[in-house]
């Protein structure tokens, strides 16, 4: 039986030149990056190299990258980081009901810790209007955060228009960037973004290492105590191994973005193609436009997701209910809730398939035939 893995956005292979780097630096650096010494020093140029790679990506200064465990860390340094520094400004902070868990439960921590926090709507594309924001913007905003791209539905939102609406206000402006790294053209500049997220793991970077963009001057509280390192916004002795890999492959990923871009299009384009020839019912939940191109969430009418997920695993094939974050709960998407409502059969027939390094067309129309085969089975 053939094993097609179709969950990218939940996690990603290895690419070999990240294990190549990882292994080289495993065998021959071992500094601590703060010890002043020659074997300090090798580990601390290897540290900085990384950090101005990274920087490149997103047209950032080499002193406005924090090397973070992951997004979901880079997310909380963000959100409780910011607000905390900047309480004496005011308590509101703006974010969205489709935003990820690590920025959802962070901004459920601020409002036990006295803040006032405003969950704006997506309409039923998964898309956050800019109109929605303005409306809920007030003179003690201190925080608006929303994420670039949606990690279950793939919408992309439109953060280079927030970001404007944002520029003359002294609300920071932090988007969670987790699922666009990696596929979409970014320049904090242009998108006139204060803090932004990224994870290696999801551009086929090493798990437990991530970045937060922090703009210079923006004021932030770190949120663990310790050593100086990180700009001295996140003690601790930095993970130089996973460093290391996720430069590497957030270069490699950079100087190829658009072939990768239309590799993953390309993928998307055949699987649905596949299942319309097969003539099953269903439905592609949030914007075919205004998307990324390796996330593809689809509503199979008549259907459960927890007996779609295990005959799909039954038959090789690896797919998610959305966030891997909640994988295993039976409890409905919060992102296809907030879209269609609780009622909506959607929220307990959509399935997410997420296309990357790896997959190829043969692949994808293979993976798409078994699904109609088992959704057939399912529904008659």
């Amino acid at each position: 039986m053939n094993k097609i893995y179709l969950d990218h956005a939940a996690t990603t292979p290895l690419h070999p030149q990240a294990v190549e780097q990882m292994t080289t630096v495993m065998k021959e650096i071992y500094g601590n990056p703060s010890s002043i010494h020659a074997f300090g020093r090798q580990a601390r140029h290897l540290l900085d190299r990384a950090r101005t790679k990274i920087a490149r990506t997103i047209h950032a200064k080499d002193n406005e990258i924090v090397f973070t465990s992951g997004g979901t860390e880079a997310d909380n340094l963000a959100v409780i980081g910011t607000a905390i520094a900047n309480r004496d400004k005011g308590k509101h902070v703006i974010t969205s009901s489709i935003e990820h868990h690590a920025v959802l439960y962070a901004c459920n921590f601020l409002e036990k810790e006295g803040f006032e926090v405003t969950y704006v709507q997506p309409d039923e594309n998964g898309l956050i209007h800019v109109g929605e924001i303005e409306k809920a913007l007030r003179d003690d905003t201190i925080l608006v955060t929303i994420m670039f791209a949606n990690n279950e539905v793939g919408t992309i939102q439109p953060i280079s228009k927030i970001g404007s609406l944002l520029k003359d206000h002294q609300a920071y402006f932090h988007t969670d960037a987790v699922q666009a790294y990696g596929t979409e053209e970014i320049d904090v500049n242009d998108l006139h973004v204060d803090l932004l997220s990224a994870s290696a793991h999801k551009i086929n970077g090493p798990k437990g290492v991530g970045f937060l963009y922090i703009k210079n001057g923006t004021r932030m509280d770190s949120l663990f105590y310790g050593g100086e390192q990180e700009l001295k916004r996140r003690p601790g002795t930095e993970n130089l191994v996973s460093i290391a890999g996720f430069a590497e492959v957030a270069s490699i990923t950079s100087s190829r973005l658009e072939e990768k871009r239309q590799s993953y299009k390309q993928l998307k384009d055949k699987f649905l193609q596949a299942l319309e020839d097969e003539k099953i019912n269903f439905t592609v939940n949030g914007s075919m436009e205004e998307s990324v191109p390796h996330i593809l969430n689809i509503s199979f009418p008549g259907t459960e997701v927890e007996s779609l997920l295990v005959n799909f695993d039954l038959s090789g094939i690896a797919a998610s209910s959305g966030s891997a974050c909640t994988a295993g709960s039976i409890e409905p998407s919060h992102v296809l809730t907030a879209m269609f409502g609780s009622g909506s059969e959607r929220t307990r027939n959509s399935i997410r398939f997420s296309f990357g390094l790896g997959n190829t067309g043969e692949q994808a129309v293979e993976a798409a035939e078994k699904i109609a085969e088992i959704v057939r089975r399912l529904t008659t």
